[in-house]
């Protein structure tokens, strides 16, 4: 819709995670090389945890791109409650097929597996997203198929990937053996506001804006900020219908007002109001007569603090 208005050739705040919009953040960074680092050093299990919306997946889906043919990697992006066994999602994953449905089978289809790729120098990297909605027990048989490797040799690698309910379940004591296991351990933070800044301009940039065209004016990257929470995918939802705002308005720059315009047009609607509950935001707070916006959003006092 807004991409000739803006001479866009891409999309620059689509929800899906494209690791070609990847913002390498320092701490993104240092995560990505921790990872590759640990998976490098044949370490049995890594944890990769960050706020819903925190980029983990795009960061993940970066780090497949660069495994290169010496990884056989199965990923499970679609884990919840109702898995009785990790078994069935890994064989799908690694694109398997057992000899028949019962758990032994499928054990031994998935070590036979990996044992093969091993006599071929590759390892086997399974990536579980959304981790947390792994319960004990199938957590308990990710530790069990680690067995499959000996002291000196690594067969097998897991990555787990979560909410930070997932650090939660993993100092429950039944997964005492289980976390000690845990070579690499990394939580993403937020992005601070200078982070913010660079990642929209950096977004645009990819989308084919000339370092980031200057579209989004200072003060309305900090309302974003604020009231994004620094999270990469709330900074995303903003961003994108900001951009259907100036478009609308046939603007070429999206000010603070507009930015406030699009929040408290989130706020009318219960269904749209996730940027608004991860600020802690109520209507009063972003209050305007006519076309006023809240001091804030110009610079005339500083941004109302975050419930």
């Amino acid at each position: 819709m807004y991409l000739p208005h803006f001479h866009l050739s891409a999309k620059p705040f689509a929800m899906n995670p494209d690791p070609a919009f990847l913002y390498a953040s320092e701490q993104h960074a240092a995560a990505l090389t921790m990872l590759e680092y640990a998976l490098e050093s044949h370490a049995n299990f890594c944890l990769l945890t960050g706020e819903i919306g925190s980029g983990k997946t795009t960061l993940i889906r970066h780090l497949i791109r660069t495994l290169g043919d010496q990884v056989a990697v199965g990923l499970v992006s679609n884990t919840h409650m109702s898995f009785k066994s990790i078994y069935p999602w890994a064989l799908s994953a690694l694109s398997i097929v057992p000899f028949d449905d019962s758990d032994i089978a499928q054990y031994e289809a998935l070590t036979d597996f990996v044992i093969r790729e091993y006599g071929k120098r590759r390892r086997t990297l399974l990536i579980f997203d959304e981790a947390q909605n792994l319960s004990i027990n199938t957590l308990e048989e990710l530790r069990l198929l680690s067995n499959v490797n000996s002291e000196q040799d690594v067969a097998v690698q897991t990555l787990l990937v979560g909410q930070p309910e997932l650090r939660v379940k993993m100092a429950q004591p039944e997964l005492r053996q289980f976390a000690q296991r845990i070579a690499l351990d990394f939580h993403l933070q937020p992005l601070s506001l200078r982070e913010v800044q660079a990642y929209i301009r950096h977004r645009l940039t990819v989308a084919g804006a000339g370092a980031g065209a200057g579209i989004f004016e200072s003060r309305a990257i900090e309302y974003i900020h604020h009231f994004s929470g620094g999270i990469p995918r709330l900074i995303n939802q903003l961003c994108d219908l900001s951009m259907v705002y100036a478009f609308a308005e046939k603007r070429g720059r999206i000010d603070a007002a507009l930015v406030a315009m699009v929040l408290k047009d989130r706020l009318k609607g219960r269904a749209n109001s996730i940027v608004a509950q991860n600020a802690g935001l109520t209507m009063k707070g972003l209050e305007t007569t006519d076309a006023q916006v809240p001091a804030a959003a110009v610079g005339k006092a500083p941004l109302p603090e975050r419930a």
